[in-house]
C-alpha cells in the first residue's frame, strides 16, 4: 500500500527511531524527526503491551500547531516483532522492536556468561514470528583454549540445526567487517543481556555514533544497563540497526504449549512421525522427538528448554 507524505486529514506517515516510555521520536517521510506522544487511550488491537508502539513502527501522527510536538494517532500492521515477558511478578509484556529483517543475539560464555536456556528462548520467540537470527559469540579476546572448546561446543549445537554463527571480538575488531556485510540492506534488532558488549560491538560497526558502554558490574557478573531504551541507527552503508536495552530475563509470550515444538527446526522436521499426532513430545510412546533426543540426534540441552517453556518454568531464562 502507498502513502502519501501527508494524507487528506493532514496526517503524516513516519517511521518510529527512538521510544523513551512516554514519548517517541518519528522520522517523518519529510525527512524530519518529531517528538510524539499518543493519542488518549491509544492501543494495539489485540497485543496487550507496556509499549504499544515500538521502535521499527510506522504510524501516522499529526503535528501539533505553534508546538515543536507531534501526536501518534494511527499505527499500520506490522509484518513481525518481537515481543518478550518479564519474568518477575507483574508479568509485564514488551515489543522490543518491529518489521525486522534479522536479529542478533549477542552471546557472552563469561562476564556475563549467557545460558543456552536463553539463547533457546530467543531463538523460538523469533521463530515464532518468522523472523531469521543469528548469533554473535563476542569477546572472543578474553577466551581461554577450554573457553575456545566451549565455544566451539555451542557452535556446533546451533549451527548444526540451521543458525548462522560468528566468533567477534568488538574490542580488537576481529570479523566486524563479517557483521557489517551481514548488516548490509536490512533493518536488523541487535539483542542480548546487559553487558555482553552490544553497544560496544555497535561502536567498531559505526564509530561516530560512540555510544556509551559500561563495566561489568563484579558482585553479580551481570552487566550494568547502558542503553535505557531502544533506538534505530541508520548505518552508512545501507541499512538500519535497533539497539535494545539489555534482558536479564526472557519469557515466552503467546505461544500454546501444543504449538511450541513446531519452532524447534530440529523438533519440526521430525514431529509428524510421532505416533500420535496430540504428541506432546513428554512421555508419549512412540515418541520420535524423544527418541531423537536418546540418539543424540536432538541435542539434549534443546530438549531441556523445550520441557522448560512446555512447563512455564522461568529458571532457565
Amino acid at each position: 500500500m502507498c502513502y502519501d507524505t501527508f494524507n487528506a486529514t493532514g496526517s503524516m506517515r513516519g517511521l518510529v527511531t527512538k521510544s523513551t516510555g512516554s514519548w517517541y521520536q518519528v522520522l517523518g517521510e519529510d525527512g524530519k524527526r518529531y517528538d510524539c506522544r499518543i493519542k488518549g487511550k491509544f492501543r494495539t488491537k489485540g497485543i496487550k503491551t507496556t509499549n504499544p508502539v515500538a521502535v521499527g513502527d510506522w504510524v501516522h501522527f499529526d503535528v501539533e500547531p505553534d508546538l515543536e510536538s507531534a501526536v501518534i494517532r494511527e499505527l499500520e500492521p506490522r509484518r513481525n516483532y518481537i515481543i518478550r515477558k518479564s519474568v518477575n511478578l507483574s508479568k509485564q509484556t514488551q515489543i522490543i522492536g518491529a518489521n525486522l529483517d534479522q536479529a542478533f543475539l549477542v552471546v557472552t560464555l563469561a562476564s556475563p556468561p549467557t545460558s543456552l536456556g536463553f539463547i533457546d528462548r530467543f531463538l523460538v520467540t523469533t521463530e515464532a514470528y518468522g523472523i531469521p537470527a543469528v548469533l554473535i559469540f563476542n569477546k572472543l579476546d578474553l577466551f581461554s583454549d577450554e573457553g575456545l572448546e566451549i565455544l566451539a561446543d555451542y557452535k556446533a549445537i546451533y549451527e548444526r540445526i540451521g543458525y548462522p554463527c560468528y566468533e567477534v571480538s568488538a574490542l580488537t575488531g576481529k570479523n566486524i567487517d563479517v557483521v557489517k556485510e551481514l548488516l548490509q540492506d536490512k533493518i536488523t534488532l541487535v539483542s542480548g543481556h546487559s553487558g555482553v558488549g552490544k553497544s560496544t560491538l555497535i561502536n567498531a560497526i559505526v564509530p561516530e555514533y560512540g555510544l556509551k558502554t559500561g563495566e561489568i558490574s563484579d558482585w553479580s557478573d551481570k552487566g550494568k544497563h547502558t542503553t535505557t531504551f531502544a533506538e534505530m541507527f541508520d548505518l552508512p552503508f545501507e541499512g538500519k540497526l535497533i539497539d535494545t536495552p539489555g534482558i536479564r530475563e526472557l519469557g515466552i509470550v503467546d505461544i500454546e504449549k501444543q504449538e511450541l515444538s513446531h519452532f524447534f527446526p530440529e523438533m519440526r522436521a521430525l514431529m509428524n512421525q510421532c505416533r500420535f499426532n496430540n504428541c506432546r513430545h513428554i512421555n508419549e510412546p512412540g515418541c520420535v522427538i524423544m527418541q531423537a533426543v536418546e540418539e543424540g540426534e536432538i541435542e539434549s540441552s534443546r530438549y531441556d528448554s523445550y520441557l522448560s517453556i512446555y512447563h512455564n518454568e522461568d529458571s532457565r531464562a
